[in-house]
């Protein structure tokens, strides 16, 4: 923390509406005025990323808030050259404040001759100047480890917690918690743990990416409300299809909850069409408008616990305290009344 400074906010293009709300959110908790950095990123004629800081930033704390969504790669250089800039004006400290890090579901070698893209990406932040990254739900948490700078990777699971708390007041002894896949039974057992339900899980087999060949139940859902949770829907199609699977296998409904709504292609029409009654997701990807008119989408602001979480950087304090629901319910009051 640079002695005698404020923390400074920055954003690329990636999710200025994100940006603007942290930095609310901010000054809510300073009780003064937290501004985006005054900068601009724009792009010549040939589609060149240039970046220009308007203010002095030598000695500060600096945040730069992108993520690493559709467009990956421009947003991607974006947060490299945000960062380059930022470095060669002296600043103390630069975190990159990634809501959703792109690649991370390249993690590994799944076949010959394939590249851990993940990896690379730790390797291309870390040189470019990034001295520490700041993000949420992970597609794989080994991907802390391929940096070899401090990586906080916060969790949505206590803010869907709160959310369900509210949303199925009164109906928690009937819901169960389901994970689509047999990977994210971790992040699902998690959020059963933390509502004191059921877990159920859903066995899919995929015959490439993006299409499910077949489904199964391990769990009685019979007679449950089924919640289904993940880290990012992106189709669409394997909530969809474990929605009409858990129905056949007797729940009374379905709904889901995940963290970064990529939704690309047709997957707005797909979910709306769907049987499931609601998908909730985060703002760690900027809505589109046909996300925010879909009317069985909803939309749950991250904003207040990465606010938190930047200044808990900066004072040097903890970011596990974010998790418990002690820290978490005040800072989304009035979101949520507990009676």
């Amino acid at each position: 923390m640079a002695a005698n400074s404020e923390p400074k906010l920055i954003s690329g293009n990636a999710n200025l509406t994100l940006a603007k709300a942290i930095a609310r959110r901010m000054s809510m908790h300073r009780g003064m005025s937290v501004n985006l950095v005054n900068a601009r990123v724009e792009r010549f004629n040939d589609q060149e990323i240039f970046v220009e800081v308007f203010e002095n930033v030598r000695g500060e704390d600096m945040f730069i808030i992108q993520p690493t969504s559709n467009p990956a790669n421009n947003n991607l250089m974006e947060l490299m050259i945000i960062t380059d800039a930022l470095r060669r004006s002296s600043a103390a400290r630069i975190t990159a404040v990634i809501p959703y890090f792109g690649y991370a579901r390249q993690d590994r070698r799944t076949k010959s001759r394939t590249p851990i893209s993940a990896k690379l990406v730790a390797n291309l932040l870390t040189e470019a100047g990034v001295d520490r990254v700041l993000t949420m739900d992970l597609h794989a948490a080994q991907i802390q480890g391929f940096f070899d700078i401090p990586v906080d990777n916060l969790y949505a699971s206590p803010i869907f917690a709160l959310d369900i708390e509210h949303n199925f007041k009164g109906k928690l002894d009937r819901v169960t918690i389901v994970s689509p896949d047999v990977g994210g039974v971790a992040r699902a057992r998690d959020l059963a743990q933390r509502l004191g339900t059921g877990l159920a899980i859903v066995d899919k087999r995929r015959v490439k990416a993006g299409e499910v060949a077949d489904m199964t139940v391990i769990g009685d859902v019979s007679g449950q409300i089924c919640i289904m949770v993940d880290d990012i829907c992106d189709t669409g199609g394997t909530l969809s299809k474990a929605s009409d699977v858990l129905l056949e296998a007797g729940a009374v409904e379905v709904h889901a909850y995940t963290t970064h709504g990529v939704l690309s292609g047709t997957a707005v029409e797909r979910i709306s069409g769907s049987s499931m009654k609601s998908l909730v997701i985060t703002d760690s990807i900027e809505p589109t408008a046909a996300v925010l008119a879909a009317p069985n989408i909803r939309v749950v602001p991250t904003a207040p616990i990465f606010a938190q979480a930047i200044l808990n950087i900066w004072n040097g304090t903890s970011v596990l305290s974010l998790f418990d629901n002690a820290t978490l319910v005040p800072i989304y009051e009035g979101m949520y009344h507990r009676s």
